[in-house]
């Protein structure tokens, strides 16, 4: 496992004997078994030492493995710390979220997803950063730098943010011309130069859309649409 510069430094900076303890023997050997926290440093109660590694803010994943007689016995090893560190961060932004900023999003902007543009349930929208708090940390509590998001939005948001390049390099400015961040006004999708329209079919529009999928199949329906707003575009330019 490599190891980065900031996640080393985050293990030397802990002092206290135990944890300490089980950090240097896992850095020197990969990994410690619950037996060698007994035997070789005497602690008997192995899950609690290990709880101590962790309560310093060290991820320690837990696998099985076979003790010297051959019997399972639980084994531990440092986690990704950077996804673990990542995580943290989230949490932490979305903790300072509270309900008055909610109230205040739904009385600016009305119970709209800002990514679907459809009315949603008050009681599910859930806050979110426009840009994520992972890029540019806590950027004041303007409504402005926030935005609503119906659960299945929010979650397609997660995962092209920590699928972006951006991810990686951090770069606020690049957020800001982002469709996830701003989708009113952006100029790519997580770095690739795409629009995006979000296309819903409610009520009696259902069956527009059950006609349509049974009469071309699922994967022609997009180029098929697109090819209408071709027609129908080039038809209005001759006519004007």
């Amino acid at each position: 496992m490599v190891i980065s510069e900031e996640f080393k430094k985050k293990l030397l900076s802990v002092t206290a004997k135990r944890p300490a303890t089980i950090i240097a023997h896992i850095l020197k050997n990969g990994s410690i078994t619950s037996e060698e926290i007994k035997a070789i440093y005497g602690y008997n109660h192995p899950p609690r030492a290990v709880r101590d590694v962790r309560e310093q803010g060290i991820p320690i994943e837990t696998f099985r493995t076979k003790d010297s007689d051959g019997r399972t016995i639980a084994a531990y090893r440092l986690g990704n710390y950077e996804k673990y560190r990542d995580k943290m961060s989230k949490s932490a932004g979305r903790t300072a979220l509270s309900k008055a900023l909610k109230k205040a999003l739904i009385e600016e902007y009305g119970a709209i997803c800002f990514i679907y543009q459809e009315s949603i349930d008050p009681s599910l929208l859930q806050v979110d950063h426009r840009i994520p708090y992972e890029i540019a940390g806590e950027q004041g509590k303007d409504t402005s730098f926030f935005m609503l998001l119906c659960p299945s939005a929010n979650r397609a948001k997660s995962w092209s943010c920590e699928h972006c390049p951006n991810w990686e390099s951090k770069n606020p400015a690049f957020c800001l011309g982002c469709f996830w961040a701003f989708p009113e006004n952006y100029t790519h999708i997580s770095g690739n130069q795409e629009r995006r329209i979000i296309l819903s079919f409610t009520g009696n529009e259902v069956e527009d859309y059950n006609n349509l999928i049974e009469a071309i199949g699922q994967n022609q329906a997009e180029d098929f649409i697109k090819g209408l707003i071709r027609e129908a575009l080039s038809k209005e330019k001759k006519d004007s």
